[in-house]
């Protein structure tokens, strides 16, 4: 293994480790915090940790250089990503225990492959279809909370917002991949955008941006290490990568590290058809995979 590839590995395992606690620090800030503030706290943590990062690269006088149509789209990917997305995704949490919300997020590689066909022309394959099978049986043992047997969905407006999330990522991410401008400028005014709209949206809602508690501070860890430089690890590991494959494939033990965080600093009991679920949906999401490029989260 090159120096390269061992870099790209460690890069890759510090993302994994920070994506991992975001389910717990959720919960931990929105006990706190509306979601709404969490999102602004968020929202310009990662703000400023990306302006610092281009700053640092040289690449900040580059933001001024695009189109008004770039601006544009870029206005659009915002509302998309982290608006829309986090605003859905944060309800879910405050609704859902963490080990049912983050595996229901987690479905978003399969709904990526459907969104693929009317949007990208891509088709369906058996292989694919075999996959998107076995998810959606992992999603309906995960959302009956531990009671297959007597099935009931307890929170179906919990469960539909941690699925609603995962489309909205997985346009998000075909609409961010035809998008061949510079990823950390993109997102640097994906997060400038949305700090407006997000703004705004607190004086709509007459909530403050935020208060000086433990979910303020929660909130900058989830700026920091869910929105901002993790993104910048993620991309870096790729970059460096022999092969993005082996690279993209560690994303799968997220999910497993969270359920076991949730489990000891949450204190959730874990259900059996959390993990059962959890499971199927990823492979799932490998059988699928076989047969479409799907680098990780971002």
């Amino acid at each position: 293994m090159n120096k390269n590839s061992r870099a790209a590995y460690v890069y890759a395992i510090l993302t994994i480790i920070f994506w991992s606690t975001v389910a717990t620090a959720f919960k931990i800030a929105l006990k706190e915090l509306y979601l709404l503030q969490l999102l602004w706290v968020a929202n310009i943590t990662s703000f400023f940790a990306v302006l610092f990062i281009l700053l640092f690269n040289g690449k900040f006088r580059k933001v001024f250089h695009f189109s008004a149509r770039e601006y544009l789209w870029s206005a659009f990917l915002g509302f998309l990503n982290p608006f829309l997305y986090y605003v859905i995704l944060f309800r879910a949490y405050s609704i859902l225990p963490a080990q049912i919300a983050q595996p229901l997020n987690f479905i978003w590689p399969i709904v990526l492959v459907l969104l693929s066909v009317p949007i990208l022309g891509q088709k369906l394959t058996l292989k694919s279809f075999a996959g998107l099978l076995i998810s959606f049986a992992g999603v309906i043992i995960i959302s009956s909370q531990g009671n297959l047997k007597n099935f009931h969905v307890d929170e179906p407006i919990g469960v539909f917002l941690a699925l609603a999330s995962a489309i909205i990522w997985a346009l998000f991410w075909i609409f961010n991949m035809r998008d061949k401008r510079d990823d950390v400028l993109k997102l640097f005014l994906n997060f400038f955008f949305s700090a407006i709209y997000i703004s705004v949206a607190c004086m709509l809602f007459k909530v403050p941006c935020f208060t000086i508690s433990t979910g303020f501070y929660t909130g900058i860890y989830v700026g920091l290490f869910e929105m901002g430089i993790t993104f910048v690890l993620w991309l870096k590991a790729l970059q460096l990568s022999e092969s993005t494959a082996r690279i993209s494939n560690l994303v799968y033990i997220t999910p497993f590290l969270s359920l076991v965080l949730i489990r000891f600093i949450l204190k959730e009991h874990i259900f059996l058809t959390s993990v059962a679920g959890l499971i199927l949906i990823i492979l799932g999401i490998i059988i699928q995979k076989l047969n479409n490029n799907i680098k990780g989260k971002y």
